[in-house]
C-alpha cells in the first residue's frame, strides 16, 4: 500500500471514530466517505440514501464483477478512553471497528482507482449492520449488477495481530430478538381467582428453555437467552394482568433457529389458551447464518500464502451474529477476520479502539484478491 495512501485512510478513519452515528442515522458518516472518494478517486459514486457504493470499471468488455463491503455505523456506548481522535458525540462511539472497516475499504478503492484492477469492482459502504437493517436492503446491489463474489473483513482481538482467519461454511450464527406479550386480566391481590395473570405461563415458557436447546434435539448449537422479564405493576394490592417476556434466540444453522422460534410460539399459545390469555410475538435485531463459500475462503488462503501473511483456520463458527449473511445467501463469497493481537481490548468494551495497525493488511488482503 502506498504510504500516502495508508496516511490518508489513517486520518479518515480517525475522522469517522470522531463522528460516529447509530445504525440508521449516519448521514455524516456517508457524506463524508463519499466526500473522501470524490476528493481522492475518479470513481463512479451512487447514492441508495442510507447507504452508497462506488464503481472501479476495469476497461475492456466481459470483465467479472466483484465487491467488498464496509460497515459504517455504530454503537450506544460512550467513550471513555483518552485518544486524540475521541468520539465527540456523548454515548456514542465506534466501538465494533467499523470506523476502521469503512477506511481500509476507501483506502482500497485509492489504491485500485491509481494502479487499476481487471475486474469491475464495487465498493460497498453499508448501514446498520449492528441492528441487521442493513446488509438486507443492500443485497439489492448483487442482483443489479450481476456480483459473482463478494468479501468482507472483521477485526478481531485474542487473534495474533495481523493474522487472517477464516473458516469454511457458517462463520456466524443466526439469531434474532423474540418478544412475548401475554395479556390477562388485573384482579386485586387478595382475590386472584378473580383475574388473569401470566406469571404461571410465562415461568413455564423458561422452564422449556433447557429442552428446546438440548443437544437431544439439535444438530448444531442452539441457544435461548432470557433478556428481560416484566409481570404486573409495582403494587402489592394488585395481582399482575400482563407481561413481557424478552428472549435472544441464536442457533448455528437457521433451520434450527425457526424451530426454537416455532417451538416457543406454539408453547405460548397453548399456555394462553390454558390460562385464558392473549399473547403475540414481535421481532427485532434479525440476522441469518453467515455461511462462507469454500471457494471463495480459497481465494483468501491463496493471498495469504502469495503475500506472507499468517494465515489461521478457525475451529468454529462466531455466536455472535453478522448481516453479512444476507449477501452470500445471494452468490459466492466469505468474511475474514483480521487479528488486533492477542491481549488486544475486544470490541464492544469501553476500552476498545480499532487498530490502526491492521490497515495495511486489510487493503493489501482486497487487493489480493481482486487481482485473483
Amino acid at each position: 500500500m502506498e504510504t500516502i495512501n495508508l496516511e490518508l485512510t489513517k486520518k479518515l478513519r480517525h475522522e469517522l471514530h470522531q463522528h460516529p452515528e447509530l445504525s440508521n442515522q449516519e448521514i455524516w458518516t456517508k457524506k463524508h466517505l463519499i466526500q473522501f472518494l470524490k476528493a481522492h478517486t475518479q470513481l463512479e459514486i451512487v447514492d441508495k440514501g442510507k447507504w452508497f457504493y462506488a464503481i472501479y470499471r476495469a476497461p475492456g468488455a466481459g470483465k467479472k464483477n466483484i465487491a467488498f463491503r464496509a460497515d459504517i455505523d455504530a454503537l450506544p456506548i460512550d467513550e471513555t478512553i483518552e485518544i486524540p481522535h475521541g468520539s465527540q458525540t456523548p454515548g456514542i462511539s465506534h466501538k465494533c471497528g467499523h470506523d476502521g472497516h469503512s477506511a481500509c475499504l476507501a483506502g482500497f478503492a485509492l489504491e485500485v482507482d491509481q494502479k487499476g484492477a481487471n475486474k469491475n469492482i464495487f465498493f460497498l459502504f453499508q448501514h446498520a449492520e449492528e441492528t441487521g437493517d442493513g446488509a438486507i436492503e443492500c443485497a439489492s446491489i448483487i442482483k443489479e449488477h450481476d456480483i459473482e463474489e463478494i468479501y468482507a473483513f472483521h477485526n478481531m482481538s485474542g487473534m495474533a495481530f495481523k493474522s487472517v482467519n477464516v473458516i469454511d461454511g457458517t462463520a456466524h450464527c443466526a439469531s434474532k430478538g423474540m418478544t412475548i406479550q401475554l395479556e390477562g386480566t388485573p384482579a386485586h391481590a387478595s382475590q386472584p381467582e378473580d383475574g388473569v395473570n401470566p406469571a404461571y405461563a410465562i415461568a413455564k415458557i423458561i422452564d422449556s428453555i433447557e429442552e428446546f436447546t438440548s443437544t437431544k434435539y439439535n444438530r448444531g448449537m442452539v441457544l435461548c437467552t432470557v433478556i428481560h422479564v416484566n409481570i404486573g405493576e409495582k403494587a402489592f394490592g394488585v395481582a399482575a394482568s400482563s407481561g413481557e417476556l424478552l428472549l435472544t434466540i441464536r442457533a448455528l444453522f437457521e433451520e434450527e433457529l425457526d424451530t426454537l422460534q416455532k417451538n416457543l410460539e406454539e408453547l405460548t399459545i397453548s399456555l394462553a389458551t390454558q390460562y385464558g390469555l392473549k399473547a403475540s410475538f414481535s421481532y427485532n435485531d434479525i440476522f441469518p447464518e453467515t455461511v462462507n463459500h469454500k471457494e471463495s475462503c480459497n481465494k483468501i488462503r491463496k493471498v495469504c500464502q502469495t503475500k506472507g501473511m499468517q494465515l489461521v483456520e478457525m475451529k468454529e463458527a462466531y455466536r455472535a451474529s453478522e448481516d453479512f449473511g444476507h449477501y452470500l445467501k445471494e452468490t459466492k463469497g466469505a468474511i475474514c477476520y483480521i487479528g488486533n493481537g492477542e491481549n488486544y481490548p475486544h470490541i464492544h468494551t469501553e476500552q476498545y479502539d480499532f487498530h490502526d495497525g491492521i490497515i495495511e493488511t486489510a487493503v493489501e488482503l482486497f487487493i489480493g484478491i481482486a487481482d485473483m
